[in-house]
């Protein structure tokens, strides 16, 4: 009975079955007829112009979207225990060609306008201080706590007042939608370009990044050569997106996954170290607890000396799921 993490869960049988469909000669990289349908789709999510690429995982999507903001010299604020600072194996520093990471603080994993300004405010405007250049936040964030709309806003409209482009890495971006009813221009707000999360939601091997402003796009499509991730039979990618997006199989596949995860909340109550919005339970556990839960066949992960977290997916079985949520309440 796995939670370890919504990598770990099923390729939905929707994305099998595109990817089967595409199965057939087209143009290769992303000149195929799906993938020039990705704009399109995007934009009408969206309810304005977007421009969308395919890449095969959500570090080269972060990092890439961040490439056309960043100039080496420059630098991103993050929170301190963002993915692109804890996750991703320096990759930001590659991607960017030695650009920083300027670490804030905020509860959740969230921040504020209020901690970018206190790790911005100090640096000398000149050539001997790296100077900021993006803002990157996490929807969901990393300890699975959602941006309401007027946050959004209100960092966007910091950013733009700063100079400083607005990144948003939506590697659960879907179980954020839902969690704000469904509207994804609500909950990506006024960003400037967003990493749109697939494979933790259902599909097999494609991330999007969709900009807001075509002209990062057109930047990105040298580096996202240069990069490794112009596949040559891009339209399985396209496949897999498309699919995702058709009939809102991306937002009722995180639906699926966080009322797994609150069914458990509600099992954990004061165990609960952040409020459970999306698809990703921390709660405190002993060290005897925590091999008690394993011995009984459940799969998570440690995190530090007194806690677990728990992730639901799009498959988690509603069996797995009570006797989880049983096993918890009887600790």
């Amino acid at each position: 009975m796995k939670f370890l993490s919504d990598n770990a869960a099923r390729v939905h049988p929707r994305v099998w079955d595109a990817m089967m469909a595409a199965d057939a000669p087209d143009a290769p990289y992303d000149g195929d007829a799906l993938s020039g349908l990705l704009d399109e789709r995007f934009s009408a999510l969206f309810g304005r112009d977007c421009t969308a690429l395919w890449v095969a995982t959500g570090t080269a999507a972060n990092c890439l979207a961040l490439s056309a903001m960043v100039e080496p010299h420059g630098a991103v604020i993050c929170h301190r225990e963002a993915h692109i600072e804890m996750d991703e194996g320096g990759a930001p520093g590659f991607y960017l060609h030695g650009a920083k990471l300027l670490l804030a603080d905020g509860e959740g994993a969230k921040i504020t306008s209020e901690a970018v300004t206190k790790v911005i405010d100090p640096i000398r405007d000149g050539v001997h201080q790296v100077q900021p250049h993006a803002i990157s936040i996490t929807q969901a964030s990393e300890y699975g706590r959602v941006y309401r709309p007027e946050e959004l806003a209100e960092l966007a409209a910091f950013a733009k007042g700063r100079g400083l482009r607005l990144h948003m890495d939506g590697a659960r971006f879907a179980n954020a939608a839902a969690f704000l009813g469904g509207d994804a221009a609500r909950t990506a707000g006024d960003v400037d370009a967003l990493s749109f999360g697939m494979v933790k939601n259902g599909a097999m091997s494609a991330e999007a990044i969709v900009f807001f402003d075509p002209a990062m796009a057109d930047k990105v499509r040298f580096r996202h050569k240069r990069a490794g991730h112009l596949q040559s039979k891009g339209r399985y990618l396209a496949a897999q997106i498309l699919v995702m997006l058709e009939g809102d199989l991306w937002l009722d596949n995180a639906r699926a996954a966080n009322a797994a995860a609150a069914e458990i909340a509600s099992a954990a109550q004061e165990r609960l170290l952040h409020p459970v919005e999306a698809n990703e339970i921390f709660l405190t556990t002993t060290a005897v607890e925590r091999l008690a839960l394993r011995e009984q066949g459940f799969a998570f992960y440690d995190w530090g000396d007194d806690a677990a977290r728990l992730v639901t997916a799009w498959d988690s079985r509603a069996d797995h799921v009570a006797a989880l949520a049983n096993a918890i309440s009887s600790l």
